[in-house]
């Protein structure tokens, strides 16, 4: 296994921010790293990395314990931070310069200079950092987590603050990056997760709450039921809400609705028989699947 965790648990003072978390990630996979604010993430992006110490529990990066083996952990884990602290009066070539002094890089020069072509800076790379854009700084903030050659990547947020063409560019980089090293990305865009993470951990109020594919948790998850229909005459609002087990229904445009059910009932057997009794036609009827957001959403809300 690329990462495990066994039991992992951080205690401050009377708060345990981390919770007897468990998990395994395998080699070159993207996870996708979940919770709301102060759920636990951030501690445990910190705890594999050698930031700071578990109060309990175990964890290992390849193979290596991340209390008693911390150097080589380090070595083998990249970590951009959510904050991407950078020395903003330093010129780009000149600060990764600096980091791989502290990882004892071979062949510096050339390292950086692959580094800069991966990460797209070249056209920045004699600016100084505080002269760039943020999405350049994040790539910045990933060229140095990158320079040592880490197996593991460790990206917290890494695309909070972009703008749209900023944030497609850094998702692309993410995705190439992860075909070769193993990703833990935590962020709260969900869209992110789903368009780069084959699997998803949401941790709430330090606990793991779920730790599958997308695909698998909306399965799982016994949530509400969406359905889009079309009739063929006009409907109300206040016709469709009346029907039983129907939660809400909203007008998407002429005659098709956004109906919602709760997870026991077939909201398509009930369109149907409304249709029926209405007199009406269905045009067309398909179910969606929750979003990861309403996953999300669920799950956090059960603790």
């Amino acid at each position: 296994m690329s990462v495990k965790v066994a039991q992992l648990t951080k205690i401050y003072g009377s708060q345990r921010a981390v919770d007897g978390v468990s998990f395994e990630i395998p080699e070159g996979a993207i996870v996708g790293l979940l919770g709301p604010n102060g759920a636990g993430k951030s501690t445990t992006m910190k705890i594999l990395t050698g930031f700071i110490p578990q109060t309990s529990g175990k964890a290992w990066v390849h193979g290596h314990d991340v209390e008693t083996n911390s150097l080589e952990v380090r070595r083998l884990t990249g970590y951009l931070p959510e904050s991407n602290p950078l020395y903003l009066d330093m010129y780009v070539q000149e600060y990764l310069h600096y980091v791989s002094g502290f990882y004892q890089v071979n062949e510096p020069s050339k390292r950086v200079k692959e580094m800069i072509e991966r990460t797209g800076l070249g056209i920045e790379q004699h600016k100084k950092i505080g002269q760039l854009s943020k999405g350049y700084r994040q790539r910045v903030g990933l060229a140095q987590a990158m320079l040592h050659d880490p197996k593991v990547l460790i990206l917290d947020e890494p695309t909070s603050g972009l703008d749209p063409n900023q944030l497609v560019d850094i998702r692309a980089l993410i995705k190439e990056i992860g075909k070769e090293k193993t990703i833990i990305l935590s962020t709260h865009i969900m869209q992110e997760v789903e368009a780069m993470c084959q699997r998803v951990l949401i941790i709430n109020r330090g606990q793991l709450v779920a730790n599958d594919a997308v695909s698998a948790l909306q399965r799982k998850v016994a949530g509400a039921v969406t359905v889009l229909v079309e009739f063929s005459e006009a409907v109300q609002a206040k016709q469709l809400r009346s029907l039983p087990g129907i939660t809400d229904a909203r007008n998407e445009g002429g005659n098709n609705w956004l109906v919602t059910g709760d997870a026991k009932t077939d909201v398509r057997k009930v369109l149907f028989d409304f249709a029926v009794r209405s007199n009406l036609s269905v045009l067309s009827l398909n179910q969606r699947e929750n979003s990861l957001e309403e996953i999300f959403r669920e799950l956090t809300r059960k603790k």
